[in-house]
């Protein structure tokens, strides 16, 4: 029977999938991750702390910004389409946060219970754990509370972002004789949220654990004399996180960040969480008090940040509990430590966290050290508190190295550890440069310089991925050390461009942004349409975080109307509808999550065999290729580029333990394998190929 001709009739409307929901629907599969039996206890329990912490993030800045963009508006309330968005988002947020607390009551804290992992609470512990308690709330956490009990003279009292704190209702009068019925308590943020009982208080081989949030309910009522408690709620808010500079205004952007960032705590509220028993009437006082509407209210059965359990996973050192300890591989031909000698005969490929990040680490460490080299350039967007290569470029400057660093101080959450790090190497004597106006500096380059035989020869590295100890052992990124002379040069006019803010000059290898990144691509897709109207084989295979860009999105469903076989790799939130009949039929979409956060950028464009390979900092949304100063560079070494395809793309497409397919509709399928198929697991696969084989899925 000849197929069916489609018409533009079986086109949806909206050819674009909904953003905050596509967003969303990643944390349904990294929920899943919580719900897969044949991972190991803690582990599930801390993809129910990652859900929790991707959710405070959604409402601190997507929520936020959606909501803040409406204030810019001057609108007094907030318009039909704003609130038809915002309760579709709520509808789905409830939905994913009952079945997270379910998972935490009914199945995870009863199977650790078996395993002697105990989160006890009042109710839970006997008199000898009761006893324990009390003498560790009247040692250590009375004399930090301070009740404000709310009148005219104790108005309702800040409370920071993401803080836990208290509601109380009493009755009877105050020492005063006034009927003050509420009071506030502020659990101190220097105490532990999650507390350890003494070993002796545990079955033999089990370790018990309480929450401050229990400990201070057990003994509420002690704080107020006199009074009866007759309702109280542990409660936590969140608000709009994105900071906000006039960087145009300013005259020290350093300087009026530090200012901002103590601001943030007290940004607007957007979200109110309390235990499920809070009284009606408590609640939604607390919703007056924030100016919150009660779809934002969510009253949960648990504790109202479980991103604190992290403490009591890090805890236990069970190895049963865990996933396998995992020992990253490392390249035999850098073992020689004669890293520019290697550098000068052929490129270094890097895959991590399969392979170790140290390379890298020692690329600078060595340049630091190394009296040949008079300059080292780099860009840093996130690197953390503790960093051995922002020691080496510490050392580097105090060698008398030429050393500059552009430093985003505007990396969201990680602006402290920045502006610390800034002020240490300009004391040291770098060049510190904080990017260009306007513009994230997000691309992830270093550059040194040396000197050989009387002429200056250039070393670079480019990633895909960070600069930071901590991320580079739990995400999936590709790096590239090399010498190639006219790759290091364009990388050295990056540099020249973000230090005197010239523009840059035509670049034959980076693709760079906010100027030419989204040109690149959009032209490299229709090349491959103009191949496939020939009639030859047109293929497209990119891997990324998110895909929202519309220019790029529409390019993409043209280049599959065209007949280019297109398969996409996106982690994360992705607009473009896969497998619409007229639109997008040959365009195939998934995701993969598993033990590490998949987070390389990868394109791919067959390109009449010339098979095309780029990696980069940026994923395929606006921001990143307006927004940002993002790079994207090729690999020009060809059997470095067929081992990108083959451990950054292929293994993707085949994995069916880890994947799951987008549908059309925005709905997301997991793979599993059919039939005869054996169960693959992409990351699994590498971690053998690379590194400790023992990796569980």
């Amino acid at each position: 029977m000849p197929k069916a001709k489609t018409t533009t009739a079986d086109v949806p409307e909206n050819i674009y999938l909904n953003r905050e929901l596509s967003q969303l629907a990643f944390n349904r599969r990294v929920l899943a991750q919580a719900e897969d039996k044949d991972i190991p206890l803690l582990e599930r329990l801390r993809y129910l702390c990652i859900v929790s912490s991707n959710l405070d993030e959604f409402f601190e800045v997507r929520i936020a910004s959606l909501l803040a963009h409406n204030r810019m508006q001057g609108a007094l309330t907030e318009p039909p389409a704003l609130t038809a968005a915002l309760e579709r988002t709520g509808d789905e947020c409830h939905a994913i946060i009952e079945r997270q607390y379910n998972l935490l009551n009914n199945e995870i804290l009863p199977r650790l219970a078996d395993s002697g992992i105990h989160l006890l609470r009042h109710s839970d512990r006997n008199e000898e754990q009761r006893a324990w308690v009390k003498e560790y709330f009247d040692r250590e956490v009375r004399p930090l509370l301070t009740p404000i009990g709310l009148d005219p003279a104790h108005p309702f009292p800040q409370v920071v972002n993401k803080s836990l704190n208290f509601i109380v209702e009493l009755s009877g009068k105050d020492a005063f004789g006034r009927g003050t019925g509420i009071a506030i308590l502020k659990a101190p943020r220097v105490l532990p949220r999650v507390i350890r009982l003494p070993d002796h208080l545990s079955k033999k081989g089990g370790a018990s654990f309480c929450l401050l949030s229990s400990v201070i309910h057990a003994h509420i009522t002690d704080l107020f004399t006199g009074r009866e408690v007759i309702g109280y709620s542990q409660f936590r808010v969140t608000r709009n996180s994105d900071l906000w500079v006039d960087e145009e205004e300013v005259k020290n952007l350093r300087q009026a960040l530090q200012s901002e960032l103590h601001s943030r705590q007290f940004g607007f509220a957007v979200r109110l969480e309390v235990a499920r028993n809070c009284p009606r009437h408590l609640a939604d006082f607390l919703l007056g008090q924030f100016s919150i509407p009660r779809s934002r209210l969510y009253a949960v059965d648990g504790p109202v940040n479980m991103v604190r359990l992290l403490e009591l996973i890090n805890g236990v050192q069970q190895p049963s509990l865990h996933f396998p300890t995992f020992n990253p591989g490392l390249l035999p031909r850098l073992a020689d430590g004669d890293i520019f000698g290697t550098l000068k005969q052929q490129d270094v490929l890097l895959h991590h966290p399969f392979q170790s990040f140290q390379p890298v680490v020692e690329f600078i460490r060595t340049a630091a050290l190394d009296p040949n080299v008079v300059a080292i350039k780099q860009t840093i967007y996130r690197t953390g508190m503790n960093s051995d290569l922002m020691e080496s470029l510490i050392a580097a400057a105090h060698r008398g190295k030429e050393v500059t660093v552009i430093v985003e101080l505007m990396a969201r959450f990680d602006e402290e550890a920045n502006i610390n790090w800034a002020e240490k190497l300009e004391r040291a004597g770098a060049q510190v440069v904080y990017g260009v106006v306007g513009l994230k500096t997000h691309a992830k380059l270093a550059l040194v310089l040396r000197r050989e035989d009387n002429e200056l020869r250039r070393f670079a590295h480019l990633g895909t991925g960070n600069y930071h100890p901590t991320t580079t052992k739990h995400y999936t990124d590709f790096g590239l050390l090399t010498a190639h002379p006219a790759l290091t040069a364009e990388v050295n006019e990056v540099f020249i461009h973000l230090t005197s803010l010239t523009k840059p000059k035509k670049l034959q290898y980076l693709w760079l942004a906010p100027f030419d990144l989204q040109k690149e691509i959009i032209r490299a897709i229709r090349n491959e349409a103009e191949i496939a109207k020939q009639g030859k084989p047109a293929r497209i295979i990119a891997k990324m975080n998110a895909l929202l860009d519309e220019s790029v999105i529409r390019a993409l469903y043209a280049a599959s109307s065209d007949g280019v076989k297109i398969d996409l790799i996106v982690r994360g939130a992705c607009a473009l509808r896969p497998g619409v009949p007229g639109l997008s039929e040959n365009i195939r979409v998934r995701s993969i999550v598993g033990r590490f956060l998949e987070h390389s950028r990868i394109y791919y464009f067959r390109n009449n065999l010339a098979h095309d390979v780029y990696l980069a900092s940026a994923d395929w949304m606006n921001r990143n290729l307006f927004r940002r100063v993002e790079v994207a560079f090729p690999v020009l070494d060809k059997t470095l580029k067929k081992q990108v395809i083959a451990q950054g793309l292929n293994p993707y497409l085949k994995d069916n333990m880890n994947a799951w397919e987008l549908a059309a509709d925005g709905k997301y399928h997991r793979r599993k394998p059919r039939g005869k198929q054996h169960a693959f697991c992409a990351q699994q696969y590498l971690a053998q190929l690379l590194g400790n084989p023992e990796l569980r899925h």
